[in-house]
């Protein structure tokens, strides 16, 4: 069976960390399905399982569901909202965007402090921060705004999703809704182990989900898809891009949150040559993923993170290629099920290759 769920559905879904439900039903309808159980967790974690019974290690594929944004935090008396970031977002790339706000996702653009006004030259030269921003949703003064829109709502960007030149889409939170895709399709898989996809919650402020996830679980390997940042600069500095697009899905050997799995990745590196499929090494060490949490459950998780190379992640649009799309999807599936791992009559994971 074949889920039926588009990357645009995804992207053009709202889903800011702590406010995860619509993304989750959205998967949740696409893949009941494919697996065996599904449930969410008192965090919002949705959980598959497929093949519980089977004998071998115990997998968990993990992507978050939740993207960067804003929440709201006040009324101005002229009707303009306050807000403050959720995530990390450069403050560079906030002024003048337009936003959705709320469940209704009312239009809005944030705005701040006129050109006509700023009256040192010091303020025309620096970046205003994120504090001195506001978002405009026209409403006329502060007891309509606060009518239009309650404390505690969310605003993400007001992108649509759509090809982008040949081969590259464009959209919002493809930081992770590409690897939600990815973790779609690997459910119509089918491995001779135990699988737990986990679609997790919160790991832009944290990777608060996957902690919880992991508890509940207690696997033996574990594979965190992501989209992770490219950035082919025009400045010939070439020593600090991180992945490129079009060359293949990206192996991590480390980020800021966690070591990778030796021996995982290099079954992840043997399996894309044995295959002939595109991949990149992650050259810069930077961010961090649910890989983070995961790894230390317990008494340690063979962890490792796979990536689709993404332009511009945490702003307003992103660009990714669909050929490492591809590639991560033929990757993943590839490895997974030859993955060279058993169980020892203690439990634990023993590799055999």
């Amino acid at each position: 069976m074949t889920a039926t769920l588009s990357l645009s559905e995804l992207t053009e879904t709202c889903g800011v960390s702590g406010d995860e439900s619509r993304v989750r039903r959205l998967i949740s309808r696409a893949i009941a399905p494919l697996c065996d159980e599904l449930f969410t967790d008192s965090m919002g974690n949705l959980i598959a399982v497929k093949g519980k019974d089977k004998p071998g290690p115990r997998l968990l594929l993990a992507a978050h569901m939740d993207e960067v944004g804003f929440i709201i935090s006040g009324y101005h008396s002229s009707g303009l909202l306050y807000f403050k970031k959720v995530g990390s977002i450069d403050d560079s790339v906030l002024l003048g965007k337009h936003v959705w706000v709320g469940p209704r996702r009312l239009p809005g653009v944030i705005g701040g402090k006129p050109i006509h006004l700023l009256k040192k030259e010091s303020e025309r030269q620096r970046q205003p921060e994120a504090d001195e921003l506001y978002i405009d949703i026209g409403a006329k003064d502060k007891a309509a705004a606060s009518q239009a829109v309650e404390l505690g709502e969310y605003a993400t960007f007001a992108t649509r999703f759509s090809e982008f030149g040949p081969g590259l889409i464009k959209g919002k939170a493809l930081d992770d809704r590409v690897g939600c895709r990815l973790l779609v399709d690997l459910l119509e898989c089918d491995f001779p182990f135990p699988l737990y996809a986990a679609f997790t919650v919160q790991e832009e402020v944290g990777l608060r989900g996957a902690q919880i996830v992991a508890h509940r679980v207690q696997p033996d390997v574990a594979l965190v898809l992501e989209g992770t940042t490219s950035a082919e600069k025009p400045d010939g500095k070439e020593h600090v891009v991180s992945t490129r697009l079009g060359r293949g899905p990206a192996i991590s050997f480390m980020d800021r949150s966690t070591i990778g799995s030796r021996p995982l990745i290099r079954h992840l590196i043997a399996t894309a040559e044995k295959y002939h499929i595109p991949y990149q090494i992650k050259e810069v060490v930077a961010g961090g993923t649910d890989a983070g949490s995961i790894h230390l459950s317990r008494a340690g998780v063979h962890t490792a993170v796979v990536s689709i190379p993404c332009r511009y992640i945490h702003a307003p649009a992103a660009v990714a290629s669909r050929a490492d799309i591809a590639h991560g999807r033929e990757l993943l599936a590839k490895a997974l099920g030859e993955l060279p791992l058993v169980v020892s009559e203690g439990g634990d994971p023993i590799w055999s290759n």
